[in-house]
């Protein structure tokens, strides 16, 4: 997608005005916008909460997605998903529909907006990886009592948001990229994301890459958050530190985003469409402003959004926060809040700096669908059955069954923690148990065939509830070991 940087060339935006008190907010902006000379055509569509009353179940319709595969930069208000109707979020469909990997959250202190945080010069950015990870959805009932959430972390996604971390950080004048995870718990998943990080970190010498144990980043964000710059993580940590920062400098309603992909670009305040306050003309419309700041951006039109961001600079320097900010009773209203910073349009800041912005060169990546590994092995499978029996009982029954086969049952463990062979501790066990079976003999060749065989044995005796290899990628084990597996 190639920026539309001539001000003198119209550009199309899909602009979705959204639920509750998003169309407030979204006007706010777009009247801004088109005060500051920005030059654009408004192509207005509809997605969420009537949508799903219409009966489409994603929330997104046909002629929605039509418009943002021709214009490739969307605003957008916040989306409610009404009770009983549709199942997804209409906001991370979109997301995931045209593969806007990056989740971009900057946070800076605001002039004018007091928090405990003032005057520590908080000014960051949480790269978000957008559309993997506990995200995907993807949740089972293993049992009656035992649901299952997958966590997928690709190489590919994390190279992606790496990169496009670093490149912020250029783009931006930053000097420190923080690689927030938890790798010392989830050591495949999570650990993805931090080998690739120290792997791609080599590459942008002129930055400074660190690690961090995610839990202390929220504490050291707490503690002294001036000593960040540009934090990536995953999807769910992304999601939850993101939200952290938000709070420092003001909460929800000072927190725009960018989803970037590298096709198309969908910008959005955080905060969501809290439709008891629609419709009173007090909401804060600022985080929708500063979004479309960053889609200006994006658009190459960095004039125009220096412009724009200075104008409400002034007006919070001037004292100018609207009632749910400050209290209905002495704040602005969002129609005076707006026609305040078209007023000062034109207004450089006096207390507040601007941070200078570069295009971001966005990564690019190629279509493979994954890496050939040198050497992949089957070397067992872990089976996990459905059972109110103790594995106590369980697994003297499963190695009989192992009899004439080329596996041995090496454990069984229960949410996560190994219980047989007993270890003399004391566990709590549910109606899941993953069996661990590996090779007898470790030199034997192992085929999906070997594993459909012990399956067929099993079934027989026990409810099957969910079955994964056991590989060795390279030589390296592509599995963990339960809590107190040897």
């Amino acid at each position: 997608m190639q920026p539309v940087s001539d001000i003198d060339t119209p550009a199309t935006i899909t602009v979705i005005s959204g639920n509750g008190v998003g169309p407030e907010c979204v006007a706010a902006a777009v009247t801004i916008l088109d005060a500051a000379g920005a030059n654009i055509v408004w192509d207005e569509q509809q997605a969420g909460e009537g949508v799903f009353r219409r009966g489409v179940a994603s929330g997104v319709p046909a002629e929605t997605i039509e418009s943002i595969r021709r214009n490739r930069v969307v605003l957008k208000g916040p989306l409610g998903t009404p009770v009983g109707y549709g199942e997804k979020s209409a906001n991370v469909t979109l997301r995931k529909l045209f593969e806007t990997y990056a989740n971009v959250r900057p946070v800076r202190e605001l002039p004018g907006v007091h928090t405990p945080f003032s005057g520590r010069g908080v000014d960051l950015v949480v790269v978000r990886e957008n559309v993997e990870d506990l995200y995907a959805g993807i949740e089972h009932m293993q049992t009656p009592s035992v649901a299952q959430c997958l966590k997928l972390i690709s190489r590919t996604g994390c190279e992606k948001i790496v990169r496009f971390a670093f490149e912020l950080a250029r783009a931006e004048g930053r000097h420190t990229v923080t690689c927030a995870t938890k790798s010392n718990i989830m050591k495949l998943t999570e650990g993805e994301l931090k080998r690739t990080f120290e792997r791609i970190a080599g590459e942008y010498p002129d930055i400074t890459a660190q690690h961090m144990i995610v839990d202390n980043a929220a504490h050291q964000l707490v503690k002294r958050p001036e000593q960040f710059d540009v934090i990536v993580t995953t999807n769910m940590n992304g999601d939850i530190l993101s939200d952290l920062t938000s709070g420092l400098v003001g909460g929800l309603g000072f927190a725009p985003s960018a989803n970037i992909g590298a096709e198309v670009a969908i910008f959005e305040a955080v905060h969501g469409s809290a439709p008891k306050y629609a419709g009173t003309n007090q909401i804060n419309p600022s985080a929708v402003v500063l979004s479309a700041v960053a889609m200006l951006r994006h658009l190459g039109r960095f004039e125009v959004a220096e412009r724009v961001e200075q104008a409400l600079l002034v007006t919070l320097e001037e004292g100018g926060l609207t009632g749910d900010v400050v209290g209905y009773d002495k704040g602005l209203s969002t129609s005076d809040y707006t026609r305040r910073i078209i007023a000062n349009l034109g207004r450089a800041p006096t207390r507040t700096n601007v941070r200078a912005h570069q295009p971001i060169r966005l990564p690019r990546h190629s279509a493979t669908q994954g890496t050939a590994p040198v050497d992949q092995r089957i070397v067992g499978t872990d089976i996990f059955i459905q059972s109110t029996a103790p594995s106590s009982a369980i697994g003297p029954r499963l190695e009989r069954l192992t009899d004439g086969s080329p596996f041995h049952l090496k454990m069984i463990s229960n949410r996560g923690t190994r219980v047989y062979p007993p270890t003399g501790a004391i566990t709590d066990e549910v109606d899941q148990h993953r069996c661990r079976f590996v090779l007898t003999n470790p030199h034997t060749t192992l085929h999906w065939q070997n594993i459909i065989d012990l399956q067929r044995r099993i079934a027989h005796h026990f409810d099957i509830c969910h079955v994964e290899r056991l590989l060795t990628i390279d030589g390296q084990p592509g599995y963990t070991r339960a809590q107190g597996e040897d």
